[in-house]
């Protein structure tokens, strides 16, 4: 079984960007994207169903910002559009589907801003969805938690990890968060199959930043470690353009 998330940075540009193209080489079970900054009924056919899957979408109250959309080829047990708490939920910031195994919570992490403005909500959003991951997992269930969570959690995962100290995504606050998800038994996928440096999957789109690869691993796949033994392999698709991030691509071995 295959799941893909990917920040499209806008869906109706993706598709203008090739987003079909690659949704049906990549052929996933699940695909979940982030930041779509559309309403369903700003869509046409075939991107309101691509592929023909299911397809499930949480946007923000707000036009043309945020917003969730998961598309599957089996129809889930069940459909949930957000946590349940309408600070969040009004922006479209989470959607979960059911599986017989497992839920797949796809979500898209505030940005703290530049000026840090956002970051007590960042905060709040951070640990509202720990207490949604632990409330699951203490009642059985298997959480496969994907998206932009706007955090690179180690030097590793930035370029320049020294000249961003006190850059949103980067803040010690944050990273902190992070560090308790992972203290707490859950696994960042990525770096269960791989701890090599300069593995990233979102650059600026300055000129050549991508060429040369300066960039910041902040989209995720995580899991709870009652799940650890169905994970196969954990991909980055940095050569897909189309937005300023790219794919990532979780194998399980069901």
């Amino acid at each position: 079984m295959k799941l893909a998330s990917w920040n499209v940075n806008g869906i109706r540009a993706a598709q203008r960007n090739g987003f079909l193209d690659w949704f049906a080489k990549e052929a996933a079970d699940v695909v979940c994207v982030q930041e779509i900054k559309a309403l369903p009924e700003q869509l046409e056919e075939p991107m309101l169903h691509p592929g023909g899957y299911h397809a499930f979408w949480h946007p923000a109250e707000k036009k043309g910002y945020s917003g969730v959309a998961t598309f599957s080829k089996r129809e889930p047990l069940d459909v949930r559009y957000g946590i349940g708490n309408e600070e969040f939920d009004r922006e479209g910031r989470v959607l979960i589907l059911e599986y017989p195994d497992f839920l797949s919570v796809n979500a898209y992490f505030p940005n703290s801003q530049r000026d840090h403005a956002r970051l007590d909500y960042k905060l709040r959003f951070c640990a509202a969805m720990m207490r949604f991951l632990n409330k699951n997992v203490r009642a059985g269930k298997n959480v496969l938690l994907c998206g932009d969570f706007n955090i690179a959690h180690q030097e590793i995962d930035l370029k320049n990890p020294k000249t961003n100290k006190d850059t949103a995504g980067f803040l010690p606050e944050e990273r902190a968060w992070m560090t308790r998800l992972l203290k707490a038994g859950y696994i960042d996928t990525f770096r269960h199959f791989c701890e090599e440096p300069d593995h990233y999957t979102w650059w600026s789109y300055r000129p050549t930043v991508r060429e040369r690869n300066i960039g910041w691993r902040i989209d995720y796949f995580v899991t709870n470690p009652e799940f650890q033994h169905q994970l196969k392999a954990m991909h980055h698709r940095p050569k897909v353009r189309g937005s300023d991030h790219c794919p990532i691509v979780l194998e399980l071995k069901r």
